[in-house]
């Protein structure tokens, strides 16, 4: 009878054994979750392309107003920032915002207002001149707001980037093998992605910048190239030069969300507002058409979004809602927010 009492009873010796041995093996496991898979997890900088247009100055302001706001919080990664401004002068926020000038193409060497071919040589600058302690760089754009803290989704040596729907590079296999030859493998080793956002190391980057900025600029002096590519074509000559390095990113669709098209932000870094938000009051989206409420930053070429913009209709989806809210906080906490700079 007695062997049976003490069978069912546990020594208090064995449970604080047990218990202790739990604790560790949580405390190592958060540890190790901290540090990712390649031990300590390593902060990235912020290096931001933009012009001295005042359509990206406002875009850049809201963009580096909640990047200054989320890089201190729980789970960040974030570390230094840098407008590269590739408008060859300054211009009036380079007291606002940490910001290196670095000089645009050559006259003519765009093709006619195609802008983005300065973002490539505006890296290749920016590698060659800057001091950045980080040894991971986000390339980011004017129009991208941080909804969450932003942790190094990068592993060693292979990035982090966005997956596009339509960056498809088996489907346009007959164009990519005039820079991708067959000797470097099959087209699929393209990623389907453009250079932001993107998280990778600045060694790599290094690299593949200038390769970046020949690629470009051999497609758009091809004319089939550039007719088939048309606004997408500095993206596909990322994925290219990248490509040609040997390197494979990371594909991450929790990087970013494009609203009106994705329609939440529980599960998402970076809302990226390049598409029209166009709505009945009813909350029904009129894409292709104005809307009776719409948020659009093309309506704001030549000034500033007002402060207190209107808030969408019910109906409408929270990501969009969220993208306002967002951009109506930075324009309220934001010194001069409608002076012309």
């Amino acid at each position: 009878m007695s062997g049976r009492k003490n069978a069912g009873r546990t020594s208090p010796w064995l449970l604080i054994l047990i218990s202790a041995g739990c604790f560790f093996a949580t405390y190592n496991f958060l540890t190790m979750h901290g540090r990712g898979r390649d031990g300590p997890r390593k902060r990235f900088h912020v290096a931001l392309t933009a012009t001295d247009a005042l359509y990206s100055q406002w875009q850049s302001r809201i963009m580096y107003y909640w990047c200054k706001e989320m890089r201190d919080r729980p789970g960040s990664d974030m570390g230094g920032f840098t407008r590269i401004l590739h408008s060859g002068k300054p211009d009036g926020l380079m007291d606002e915002m940490p910001t290196m000038v670095v000089d645009p193409l050559p006259e003519g060497t765009d093709k006619v207002g195609y802008i983005v071919l300065n973002r490539p040589w505006a890296f290749v600058q920016w590698l060659q001149r800057a001091k950045i302690d980080e040894e991971y760089i986000l390339m980011a754009e004017p129009d991208h707001v941080f909804v969450k803290p932003l942790p190094n989704l990068a592993h060693g040596d292979e990035p982090a980037a966005f997956p596009f729907f339509y960056i498809n590079p088996t489907q346009n296999e007959k164009i990519l093998r005039k820079f991708f030859p067959e000797e470097k493998g099959p087209v699929s080793k393209i990623d389907p992605i453009g250079n932001s956002p993107v998280i990778i190391k600045k060694a790599q980057l290094e690299k593949i910048a200038p390769t970046w900025m020949n690629v470009s600029l051999k497609m758009k002096e091809d004319q089939d190239t550039d007719k088939a590519f048309g606004w997408v074509l500095e993206m596909y000559a990322y994925a290219v030069a990248s490509a040609l390095h040997g390197v494979h990113h990371s594909l991450r669709k929790d990087f970013m969300i494009q609203p009106p098209w994705d329609l939440k932000t529980d599960n998402t870094f970076i809302i990226h507002y390049t598409y029209g938000c166009d709505y009945t009051m009813k909350g029904q989206l009129t894409y292709g058409k104005i809307g009776e409420w719409r948020f659009d930053k093309r309506s704001y070429l030549e000034s500033p979004p007002p402060r207190n913009l209107s808030l969408p209709p019910p109906g409408v989806p929270e990501s969009v809602a969220t993208l306002v809210k967002m951009v109506n906080e930075a324009t309220a906490n934001i010194p001069g927010w409608e002076d012309e700079r």
